[in-house]
């Protein structure tokens, strides 16, 4: 029977100790119950673009904004050297996986016996000499009971738990910058609408001025008008502290600072999308917090068979091979050869429960990234829930709110037309401007609600990423 060589029969009889990773099962619905199926949406959206999410907005300005973020942004650039970071560790790992090679070389100049006072060579004395060497060596942890390959697999799934947190932050500060360019946009119309108050209101002081003079109108009435017009100035002008808010909030997002950035007004978008929510179970997949989370789960699960494979004895061979002669010219000869070949084992007899402490500090590290990954999974059903339920609740006040402005406003042309005629007091056209502005800030803060939770859902279903996205193994 031929004798199998030592080095086959490692590689044959390898494995890795330890639990294999299957993943734990995840919370899971039929279907969104804030999603109904008679819900039409106003604005529906077939599917999310690959990427550039944004572009069912068709904004060119919110267009440009976003791509910088992925470029520009520091919390980005950040994660983004997190995954480089991550990818280096899981190389190394995986590189103990396989023989290490070297090689040396040296000369070494010696003497030996002693020198009488003609400096001559003593009786017996050898003299000085000098030794070349040229020596390769190899060596390598055989990994029997999968060691090193459990700790090269934790750490590629670490890996992909930084790719994907990259994803997740990209993925966050994008939705940000969405919230904030919605909400300035929702400003520059409020500016709009005040600065059409305020005329309004300077159109109204002037008649009633003019009553006052003719003998029609009372000095209260004056005195109600420039309060009124007053009134709305001021809040003209807090609407512009607001909006440069979020035009610095904007810069910073985009990786410049605040006084690089000038965003010219603009309108807030009337059309709503909408992204069909499909199935809860699908977000398993789309969600890049989701796959970090279950990706930990797999690093953890893989920690818990490095610590078993310490119960276990590490063998690893070696070989050396060189050559060690006098002159340098004739040492590569056969006669100067020399070389080596040898095996280790060392096993550890007692350690005081360490080892065991070690396995059962891996499993629970494991259990916990698994309530981590439930967890994660629920959160994301709540924030899916959350944005449809609000989309479908502000669709119905929008409405609402819609015919409210046209009822205010036709009540203050009314109020205002019966003043002119002195039917009515001037108090009467300052409750209707009161409840008109009032009417036309409500509706208008419902459409900048109901874009920012657009977009809000948009990321709470993956911003069009999925798990195929992530890196090999």
């Amino acid at each position: 029977m031929r004798r199998i060589p030592l080095i086959a029969l490692a590689l044959l009889g390898g494995c890795m100790v330890g639990p294999d990773y299957q993943r734990a099962d995840a919370p899971d619905a039929p279907a969104f119950k804030e999603a109904p199926a008679g819900w039409k949406l106003s604005t529906p959206v077939d599917a999310l673009p690959k990427g550039n999410w944004w572009a069912i907005y068709r904004d060119p300005a919110l267009d440009a904004l976003e791509r910088q973020v992925a470029i520009s942004n520091q919390n980005v650039k950040s994660f983004e050297a997190q995954y480089r970071q991550a990818q280096a560790i899981a190389d190394e790992a995986r590189s103990q996986e396989f023989p290490t090679v070297g090689v040396s070389g040296g000369v070494t100049r010696s003497h030996s016996g002693g020198t009488g006072s003609s400096g001559l060579s003593s009786a017996g004395g050898r003299g000085a000499r000098t030794l070349f060497t040229a020596e390769a060596s190899a060596s390598w942890d055989l990994d029997l009971w999968g060691r090193i390959r459990r700790q090269a697999e934790s750490d590629v799934a670490g890996a992909q738990v930084s790719a994907a947190d990259l994803a997740n932050a990209t993925l966050s500060a994008q939705s940000t910058l969405a919230t904030d360019y919605f909400q300035l946009r929702a400003q520059d119309a409020l500016t709009q609408l005040l600065t059409d108050t305020v005329k309004a209101d300077q159109e109204a002081l002037r008649i009633t001025q003019n009553q006052y003079n003719a003998g029609t109108a009372a000095p209260s009435d004056v005195a109600q008008a420039e309060t009124q017009l007053a009134a709305a100035q001021a809040q003209l002008i807090a609407a512009g502290v607001q909006r440069q808010s979020f035009e610095h909030a904007i810069a910073v997002l985009t990786g410049v600072p605040p006084a690089a950035l000038t965003l010219p007004p603009g309108t807030l978008a009337t059309e709503v999308p909408v992204v069909p929510a499909g199935l809860p179970s699908s977000l398993l997949e789309r969600r890049p917090d989701i796959a970090a989370a279950e990706r930990a789960m797999a690093a953890q699960n893989a920690l818990i068979g490095v610590a078993v494979a310490a119960y276990y004895p590490d063998i690893s061979l070696s070989a050396d091979y060189g050559f060690e002669g006098n002159p340098i010219g004739k040492l590569f000869r056969a006669a100067n050869r020399l070389w080596s070949l040898g095996a280790s084992a060392s096993e550890t007899l007692f350690d005081g429960g360490e080892r065991s402490a070690a396995v059962r500090a891996a499993e629970a590290s494991y259990d916990s990234s698994v309530a981590t990954y439930r967890q994660t999974v629920l959160t994301a059903f709540q924030q899916v829930e959350d944005q449809l339920s609000a989309l479908r609740i502000l669709e119905q006040q929008s409405v609402s709110e819609t015919e409210a402005v046209r009822a205010a406003s036709r009540s203050r042309d009314i109020a205002l037309n019966e003043y002119r005629a002195g039917t009515v007091a001037y108090t009467t056209v300052v409750t209707a401007q009161t409840a008109l502005l009032g009417d036309q800030e409500a509706a208008l803060t419902v459409q900048e609600n109901r874009m920012v939770a657009s977009a809000t859902l948009v990321a709470a279903l993956g911003g069009g990423w999925t798990a195929a996205d992530l890196p090999s193994r």
